[in-house]
């Protein structure tokens, strides 16, 4: 919801979207009655021409002018074959949809003369067309302000408007302007007002040649507010009166025969009504509220009506203070230039509409429904693209989805639940080419985490743009996928690197599936359970047992084994002894196919150098077969870490660092043995865990994560064994220096 006071909206393009409330009770006169005749126009032929079906009103839209023979609305939500403006007759007849300029707006005075400028602020309309809507098929008259210097301030007829024009210097003059045939525009100067006045704006309907308009005046730095009512036909100021706030674009301004009356702002008051008694001069003040909330405040008489939006309506006598209850709630409001105001909303029994309010004779206000609130056909489904599965590998991490409703009248509020987990992503969701096709693409995420894999309810809802009516839904089913990555735990694809801090607690930083601007990011750290260091290493293995994500292997001082199998949310089943003897190793390795078979081994070195090959099972109760020996020698390395397939041969390959730092890289030969190694370059000593992670950036490739006390990098595989990586920055572990005695 956005707010704005009843002045604002005429000092600025109206672009507030009303939701539609009811309203409600007053004195009701029963039968609708037309405007009285205002501008040289006559409401005679409206009233008799009226019946007993009321004029509609658009729901949802806003009341944008109320004049003698029609009303003009505005419809922020509508498409793009329905109109945004919408002149309407009270006696009947086809609705005039009205066109503003590109980036234009529009304004009233009251009558039936619609101005439609070429600025969103109606301040800075230099060009305009002014339209009678009385003559709805007359053509309407081009008015260049420009090129006077001037700007627009009020519509005062078919051809003529009050504008400022200002002058080099900066100072500003009131004139009437007045185009005529195809010549320039005359101009007449209004006088009586402050020479440094400036700033001239006006809310307020032009009434029997009478127009209230507001202006800044006063030294620099010490601007003040004023008022001056003026009497366009004998072309004087009649009075002036001056205000807490200069109003520029605020304040909302009013008149009737009998009160003057504008908006005012005071810290610890808030938001108030300065009404003046035009007999005595006699002040009051009514405050409203909050300035943060949406006021709607018009005067009719010697009655201030007002509410904010979606409460109810109030009258107040600004003669006796007595209070009239007007209507339950209201959404918009308007002053006409009969001395009548309008009003949206719904009351009592009537229903939604649009309201007359008068108070003729200083009697009590008088409601008149004048207008039927007319909702859009509710939308309904058509038919819709939700793809059944989706592959997000294949598809850069985007999904598509998309229906088509009746019609484009409306919005859709679209909700993704992983039915595993209960977690959701929401959408709103309009329509892209503003037809009845609506779509929007989900990027793969949930609460900024890359989403799990498996099934989604997709619920629909289309709402009508009014917000009435039930909305229609739908509901369908959508399964995620994803390459499986050995390094990943919470079944989403994305790479998970563990690390156990000094307290023997166990983290899982989650990585974000794709690099943001050349980064690696992580998604959130999880603690995975304390009680790890019981464990000489702990080693990740990819997926031993079946399933499509991580597990993991732990050796214990005793030289037991047990393996930790994934559950796929982030966190592991309860231990699993796979046997003992395991003390003669010191270092383990896995998450790499050495065999080309489809499930992860494992690798060892013993005391004496020897290179061991377990290959994987894919049983989680003996989930690797008798050791292989690979070789000899291996004792020369510090580190061993299987990194997949990263150099495009058979199958995984192997990287080890020896004692002087240098890195050389060991490709698979299908057969759980390797090729001559390749050396791939020195300096890999300042990192003190190599970590085979998978493929972190989503190319299809697996990749290195290598971290130490100075830092924590990504090295990215290339897929070529003479110069394997390049390297990528990350978030990962920044800062925390040596915080961590293992990754894996």
């Amino acid at each position: 919801m956005q707010y704005r006071t009843a002045g604002a909206r005429l000092a600025s393009a109206v672009t507030a979207v009303l939701a539609v409330t009811a309203l409600g009770a007053g004195t009701l006169a029963t039968a609708p009655a037309a405007f009285a005749a205002t501008s040289g126009t006559t409401a005679a032929g409206a009233a008799a021409a009226q019946e007993d079906a009321l004029p509609a009103f658009p729901a949802g839209a806003t009341v944008a002018g109320a004049g003698a023979t029609g009303f003009l609305t505005y419809d922020s939500y509508a498409s793009e074959n329905s109109p945004e403006l919408l002149w309407t007759p009270y006696g009947g007849g086809a609705p005039t949809p009205l066109t503003r300029p590109e980036g234009g707006a529009w304004a009233t005075s009251g009558g039936d003369v619609v101005a439609l400028g070429d600025a969103g602020f109606i301040s800075e309309f230099r060009k305009l067309t002014l339209r009678n809507m009385a003559v709805p098929g007359a053509p309407g008259v081009d008015l260049d302000l420009g090129s006077l210097g001037g700007n627009y301030v009020a519509v005062l007829g078919p051809s003529s408007v009050l504008a400022q024009i200002t002058e080099a210097d900066g100072t500003a003059e009131l004139h009437v302007v007045t185009q005529g045939g195809s010549a320039a525009p005359t101009t007449r100067k209004v006088p009586g007002l402050p020479a440094d006045a400036t700033d001239f704006f006006t809310s307020a309907p032009v009434k029997d040649g009478l127009v209230l308009v507001g202006y800044e005046t006063g030294p620099s730095g010490a601007r003040k507010g004023g008022r001056a009512l003026i009497d366009l036909t004998q072309n004087k100021v009649l009075e002036t009166y001056a205000s807490a706030e200069s109003g520029y674009g605020f304040s909302h301004l009013m008149f009737s025969d009998t009160h003057v009356a504008w908006l005012d702002w005071a810290s610890g008051t808030g938001l108030y009504v300065t009404s003046v008694d035009r007999a005595t001069r006699a002040t009051k003040q009514t405050v409203l509220g909050s300035r943060g909330d949406e006021w709607f405040v018009e005067l009719t008489g010697d009655w201030l009506v007002h509410g904010a939006n979606g409460e109810a309506v109030t009258a107040v006598s600004l003669t006796d203070g007595t209070k009239r209850a007007v209507a339950d709630s209201v959404t918009g409001s308007d002053s006409a230039a009969d001395g009548s105001m309008v009003l949206t909303g719904s009351r009592g029994a009537d229903g939604d509409g649009l309201f007359r309010v008068t108070a003729a004779g200083g009697g009590d206000p008088t409601v008149t429904k004048t207008a039927d609130m007319v909702a859009p056909n509710p939308p309904a489904f058509v038919k819709d693209d939700v793809p059944a599965t989706t592959n997000l590998d294949a598809t850069g991490g985007e999904v598509r989805l998309g229906w088509t409703l009746s019609h484009a009248d409306a919005y859709m509020f679209v909700t993704l639940t992983h039915l595993a987990t209960g977690r959701q992503y929401q959408q709103y969701v309009h329509s892209p080419t503003d037809d009845e096709n609506f779509s929007f693409v989900w990027d793969g995420h949930v609460d900024d985490d890359d989403a799990p894999n498996g099934t989604y309810r997709v619920d629909a809802e289309a709402h009508a743009l009014n917000g009435l009516g039930e909305p229609a839904r739908r509901t369908d089913q959508l399964v995620l996928t994803r390459t499986p990555n050995p390094h990943d735990y919470s079944n989403n694809g994305s790479t998970d690197v563990l690390a156990r801090d000094a307290a023997g607690v166990l983290w899982r930083d989650e990585l974000r599936d794709r690099p943001q601007n050349g980064v690696v990011v992580t998604a959130g750290r999880t603690k995975v359970g304390a009680g790890w260091n019981t464990y000489k290493q702990i080693e990740a293995v990819g997926s031993i047992a079946g399933a499509a994500h991580g597990d993991l292997v732990a050796l214990d001082g005793a030289g037991v084994l047990w393996h930790y199998l994934g559950k796929g949310d982030g966190t592991f089943t309860a231990r699993t002894k796979v046997g003992g003897g395991w003390q003669n190793y010191t270092r383990l390795t896995g998450g790499s196919d050495l065999d080309a078979d489809g499930r992860s081994d494992l690798l060892a070195t013993d005391a004496a150098g020897a290179l061991w090959f377990y290959k994987g099972t894919g049983s989680a109760t003996k989930p690797f077969a008798t050791r292989v020996k690979v070789g000899g020698g291996w004792q020369v390395y510090n580190q061993l870490t299987a990194v997949g397939n990263i150099a495009g041969t058979a199958a995984g390959d192997l990287v080890a660092r020896d004692k002087d730092g240098v890195l050389w890289l060991y490709q698979g030969n299908g057969r759980g043995g390797f090729g001559g190694r390749v050396q791939i370059g020195g300096g890999w000593g300042a990192f003190s865990h190599l970590v085979g992670a998978g493929d972190v950036d989503n190319d299809g490739r697996p990749d290195l994560v290598a971290h130490g006390r100075n830092g924590t990098y990504v090295y990215k595989s290339t897929g070529t064994a003479n110069r394997p990586f390049t390297r990528l920055t990350t978030d990962l572990y920044a800062g925390e220096g040596s915080t961590f005695g293992q990754v894996v």
